[in-house]
């Protein structure tokens, strides 16, 4: 959905509430030129107890820590960009929605250093549904091994979120799209499994979870966390800082995304192998319905993950 669709008109910027079509930089920008930038998605919920945001805490401590290699420095307190993303949501009525937290360096010289460039933040929000389609999450994606492989945390850092890294992403997702795939699989420099190109990846076999490690350069995921959390809550044991070959996604009985967009989303087939039975497995049902019963409030666990709306 394009955004002149949807009924969003305010954005956050450097303290203020702007018009959202107002909501403009300078083309000389340093962030626009070299990607010096970070950012978060997080989702909010309208769910049984009113809207709520979900691991809002969590992704703001990430998108502070995320500045940290660059320099970069947030003159706003996590309250003050709690209070205005609250303010944010709750005045454009959307209950359902999509968060966009970013700094980057603004507008003062071009060099490469940022030298003096301010660090500009701004915050929107708008309503997105099912990142990979609504039907994915039922009856899962067709995904292939992306060409483009993962930059080592060695050449830039992978736990950081920022902007220019997802060049990296683009590529590895057009190049599934182009060939007739819905997403791509990223592999790292050694040749093993990292992640999506916006998502983490988990692997099921012989009733147990498998999900790359950090040393592989992936994200820390905040769904993936998640997911983790709850697939032990409910008895699987998790791997969560395995070594995924290639080869063992073929012969997986079941492979899913997790995300902030792709929530948690079943993959059916890689690279025209079907995986398991070619639909969505019974781990991934499992843990997919236990995700959308927290996120929707259906059940009381893990009430300091949500962060409410009006309150």
């Amino acid at each position: 959905m394009s955004f002149d669709d949807m009924d969003v008109d305010t954005i956050w910027m450097d303290g203020e509430f702007v018009d959202w079509d107002d909501a403009k930089i300078h083309v000389l920008t340093h962030g626009l030129h070299y990607g010096t930038g970070v950012f978060e998605g997080v989702r909010c919920y309208d769910t049984e107890k009113g809207p709520a945001i979900f691991r809002w805490e969590d992704h703001l401590q990430r998108f502070y820590e995320s500045c940290k290699p660059y320099d970069m420095e947030i003159e706003y307190s996590p309250e003050e960009l709690t209070d205005a993303t609250l303010e944010l949501i709750d005045s454009q009525d959307l209950r359902s929605c999509y968060i966009r937290p970013i700094a980057y360096y603004g507008y003062d010289s071009l060099g490469v250093s940022p030298g003096d460039c301010p660090t500009d933040v701004t915050i929107a929000a708008w309503p997105w549904g099912a990142y990979l389609g609504e039907d994915a999450l039922e009856n899962g994606v067709e995904v292939m091994i992306s060409s483009w492989r993962k930059h080592a945390s060695s050449q830039i850092p992978t736990n950081a979120k920022t902007t220019g890294l997802y060049v990296n992403s683009l590529l590895a997702g057009e190049e599934a799209r182009r060939n007739g795939y819905v997403e791509a699989i990223v592999l790292n420099k050694e040749g093993n499994v990292a992640e999506g190109p916006g998502e983490n990846i988990f692997m099921v076999r012989d009733g147990e979870i498998f999900t790359p490690g950090l040393s592989q350069s992936i994200l820390d995921g905040i769904t993936r966390n998640s997911v983790i959390t709850l697939a032990e809550e409910m008895g699987y044991t998790v791997h969560d800082d395995a070594t995924i070959s290639r080869g063992e996604l073929n012969t997986a009985d079941e492979l899913f995304f997790t995300g902030s967009a792709a929530e948690v989303t079943p993959i059916r087939q890689v690279d025209n192998v079907e995986i398991g039975n070619g639909s969505r497995g019974p781990v991934t049902e499992e843990l997919q319905s236990a995700f959308f019963d927290l996120i929707n409030r259906r059940v009381d666990d893990h009430e300091d993950w949500f962060t409410y709306v009006g309150e």
